[in-house]
């Protein structure tokens, strides 16, 4: 994607024409606002005589960006760089980074996916420090938003009062993560959707025992692995999760998995374990491959509740409106896990339940932090003078734009192409054919290259998750990011943690062994990680 010096300079005067006739103009829902904006990434005369910057960047990806997407040619344009997107596929996102970093090849714009992971980084020395009067100046509109939502988060970038990582934050994470159950197998057997522990439990003993699907066979089962933490949430805690999960006991952060109520939930599960409720392939989980999000325990019939993905993984036909490609409203179609389950058994059907209550009053089911990720930049950057300084007004631009229509152009390519405003619906915008039933179209054409920053919940599908309730009883975990000795001490401690609890729900160790598991725990870093989870706790709390 490089060009000659001539094609540079005859690329971007067209490109400035283009710019000062289109910034006299606004479009929002269809309407022209008469309106003067100064386009914020016109090169300079020198810049455009100046060799490029060659910037490698990591984004979200699902499908390899082609080297000549149009969208990456769009911003090298505008800003006169030369963008080198590393394909480095989002399911095996660390193990990809990890093996360029093992070749001393790093990223200039380096995407985090993981909070707790900024302190691994910035130890092995890959991360640069991102002076903060230089990101003010240069990124001021990702700053304002983050900001706004709540200032306190860009201090959870800083290691040693230096800010390295830029805080990702996903509003729609205030919505926790559903709990599902096969609606027409409730029917069937005369139930309702349980409210509390007691009736959860009445209603798994059913789904396996009461051959909810009229096969005649006994080959159902109540619940699996991901329905387990919905117990767990009855007594307050979040267990089988990809990160320890601290909470707030007594003014300070515990870990959820050694609460002494975790015994008596145990208890409970050894006894449904015993009994033929749970899957006893719960152990290698609900997922059998492909797109993570999916249960292939729920979809095949094997179970009949679940808490796997998120709420837009479970849709049902016409839960919500939508504007189709014709400018019309229609019925939202089913989704993902709703969709494969559909096409297996047409008469299926979910319906979202609340989080049942435990003996003592807790309930909830777990939610992701609105902290997210981060976004660096790589230590290497910083050697080209101004660099640092352009990698943050591109990040800016595609992220935080202050118009509408380029906003949206960052996000979902070009208007009239790609996508195109609503006549009926002011402010609302759809996705034109035959992008629209394009998967992952956004890679294919590049765009969406920024970060998620705060913005108004205001999407249909976000309405629809707020008349859930799925904004109420989130288990969130209260350490947002990684300490010394977590980096330390996790992969043995969940090791230890998910050996323990698996080892008593299946009844190969007595509920009594949570005592010894919890000593044990303790002595393999355990009061060192909780002794820096409160230290941390203490100076960057957020309320």
């Amino acid at each position: 994607m490089k060009l000659t010096p001539s094609k540079a300079i005859i690329l971007c005067a067209a490109s400035l024409m283009l710019l000062v006739f289109i910034s006299g103009w606004n479009v929002i829902g269809g309407e022209l606002e008469d309106r003067v904006q100064q386009p914020i990434a016109l090169v300079s005369d020198k810049e455009d005589i100046a060799e490029p910057y060659t910037i490698s960047w990591t984004m979200h990806q699902n499908i390899a960006v082609p080297e000549d997407a149009e969208m990456i040619a769009y911003i090298e344009e505008l800003f006169h760089v030369d963008l080198d997107i590393w394909n480095l596929e989002n399911k095996h996102y660390e193990e990809l980074l990890d093996l360029e970093l093992a070749q001393e090849r790093i990223p200039d714009l380096f995407r985090i996916r993981q909070s707790h992971d900024l302190l691994k980084y910035e130890m092995q020395g890959v991360l640069a420090d991102i002076p903060e009067d230089v990101l003010r100046e240069h990124a001021p509109n990702i700053v304002q938003r983050i900001e706004d939502f709540d200032p306190r988060y860009l201090e959870y970038g800083k290691i040693n009062d230096a800010l390295y990582g830029i805080p990702v934050i996903n509003q729609t994470n205030v919505y926790r993560i559903p709990i599902i159950y096969r609606e027409d197998w409730l029917q069937q057997l005369g139930l309702d959707v349980p409210e509390t522990l007691d009736e959860f439990e009445t209603v798994m003993y059913s789904f396996a025992s009461d051959d909810p699907d009229g096969n005649g066979r006994k080959d159902t089962y109540g619940l699996s692995k991901e329905g387990l933490n919905v117990v767990f949430g009855a007594f307050g805690q979040a267990v089988f999760t990809e990160q320890l999960y601290f909470n707030k006991k007594d003014n300070e952060l515990i870990i959820g998995a050694l609460e002494p109520e975790m015994k008596e939930a145990l208890a409970y599960l050894q006894k449904w374990y015993r009994d033929g409720i749970i899957d006893p392939e719960f152990i290698t989980g609900e997922n059998k491959g492909g797109y993570k999000h999916l249960s292939h325990a729920f979809i095949n019939g094997r179970i009949g509740m679940t808490s796997k993905g998120n709420y837009y993984h479970w849709i049902e036909d016409g839960d919500y409106s939508v504007i189709n490609e014709h400018d019309e409203e229609v019925p939202i179609k089913a989704t993902f896990n709703v969709y494969e389950l559909q096409q297996k058994n047409p008469a299926a059907n979910v319906v979202i339940g609340p989080p049942v209550i435990g003996p003592y009053g807790h309930s909830g089911s777990q939610a992701y932090n609105m902290l997210m990720s981060f976004v660096a930049i790589g230590a290497n950057a910083v050697s080209e003078p101004g660099k640092l300084e352009k990698i943050l007004e591109i990040l800016d631009y595609v992220s935080a734009n202050t118009d509408p229509v380029e906003q949206i152009k960052m996000l979902h390519g070009l208007p009239g192409k790609h996508w195109s405003w609503s006549t009926e619906f002011a402010g609302e915008y759809h996705i034109l054919p035959p992008f629209n039933r394009m998967d992952n179209y956004t890679n294919k054409i590049g765009s969406s290259i920024g970060m998620a920053v705060p913005s108004q919940l205001s999407e249909r599908r976000e309405k629809w998750a707020a008349t859930l309730r799925l904004d109420q009883h989130g288990i969130y975990n209260r350490l947002e990011v990684a300490t010394p000795s977590l980096i330390q001490y996790t992969p043995e401690l969940i090791r230890m943690r998910d050996k323990a609890y698996i080892s008593i729900i299946t009844g190969d160790q007595p509920v009594d062994y949570f005592d010894t598991f919890v000593v044990e725990f303790m002595e393999a870093g355990g009061k060192q990680v909780l002794h820096e989870a409160n230290e941390w706790y203490k100076r960057h709390t957020i309320e």
